[in-house]
């Protein structure tokens, strides 16, 4: 080949291919919860679409592992980060280090705290969460038991989760003033996240928990309502209250609530088991994540509608914050059937 023929096919090739592409960096917690995965598929499926390569990885809820997988995206020179953190408070020195590489860091879903690194926050409005979870139980709690007053107990999520408390906080924004005037009784004394926290949002240790407080403290009287703010945990309380006999005879099962609309628990809902969950569409949080990417890569500002409530320690962070849905029997089909999120065949 001639080299006039030659410095042609690069040009074609050139234009056929345009320059590389850029790359986004995603950083998962863990596979254990189907919404991450549905979290990682939809940035995947979004940032091609839109023109971006993507390094997708799962930590498996290790917190070194997932350090690792960081450093290891800055090393190979992604663009821009996306990290759903394990524990916000562990990431600073690897946020430091995609600062001076010149990457920018999104915080997805959970506020990475303690750094002035993190660049922007993408995630649900979370004291909603709460006010939703905690709406709903009081709702079941009137419906299904009448005029109370009601035996509840309270599940937070994570302790290392910033969200966990937001909804926690959202939560108990209903439920103190029931709590104070009588109409709902806390059994056990329970409050607070620094008791009643779940590391890791593990499921089992819910269960464990709530077999420990129905043994201490429900062998004369009876529990009809629990605030759960997540369903793996659901799962796991509601495993504890059929063993000791919810839910068959004359024992009505409790309210229990969740998040995350898990096809589990929306199995769990129609078996009348979990009483509701919290709507979370995970491809909305992808497509305003991607949208960020985009403006900062082009140089431009991404949209967001927060500029108060995220304080991580060291700055408040820029934020946009999605709608969540509260679902249970009577709008379930609409809100999750309805917007494609899940296909009929799944859940039944």
């Amino acid at each position: 080949m001639n080299m006039k023929l030659l410095l042609a096919s690069a040009a074609v090739a050139l234009s056929s291919y345009g320059a590389v592409a850029e790359t986004v960096g995603i950083a998962m917690p863990t596979k254990s919860s189907s919404r991450w995965i549905s979290d990682g598929e939809s940035m995947v499926e979004q940032f091609k679409a839109a023109g971006y390569d993507t390094i997708l990885q799962y930590a498996e809820d290790d917190i070194p592992n997932q350090l690792a997988q960081i450093e290891n995206m800055i090393t190979n020179g992604v663009d821009v980060l996306v990290i759903a953190a394990i524990d916000g408070t562990t990431l600073s020195s690897a946020l430091e280090n995609a600062y001076y590489a010149d990457i920018q860091v999104i915080a997805y879903d959970r506020l990475i705290r303690d750094s002035e690194y993190v660049s922007y926050y993408a995630t649900f409005d979370n004291f909603k969460v709460g006010v939703q979870q905690a709406t709903s139980l009081v709702n079941g709690l009137e419906e299904r038991f009448g005029d109370g007053p009601y035996n509840v107990e309270l599940f937070g999520g994570s302790p290392d989760d910033n969200n966990a408390y937001f909804f926690y906080d959202g939560a108990m924004s209903v439920l103190q003033p029931l709590i104070d005037d009588g109409t709902i009784n806390i059994v056990s004394g329970q409050m607070g996240m620094d008791t009643v926290g779940t590391l890791r949002w593990d499921g089992a240790v819910a269960q464990a928990r709530m077999d420990n407080l129905l043994s201490a403290h429900y062998t004369d009287e009876r529990v009809h309502g629990v605030l759960s703010p997540y369903d793996g945990l659901s799962i796991g309380i509601i495993s504890s209250l059929k063993g000791v006999g919810y839910g068959s005879g004359d024992l009505e099962m409790p309210i229990v609530t969740g998040q995350d609309a898990e096809i589990r628990s929306i199995k769990s809902m129609l078996a009348g088991e979990q009483y509701s969950t919290v709507f979370k569409d995970t491809r909305e949080l992808a497509r305003v994540t991607v949208g960020m990417v985009e403006a900062l890569l082009k140089g431009g500002e991404p949209e967001i509608n927060d500029t108060t409530t995220y304080d991580n320690g060291v700055k408040v962070v820029p934020s946009y914050l999605l709608e969540p849905v509260s679902v249970d029997l009577s709008n379930w089909e609409d809100v999750i059937i309805g917007s494609g999120y899940y296909t009929m065949d799944q859940v039944q």
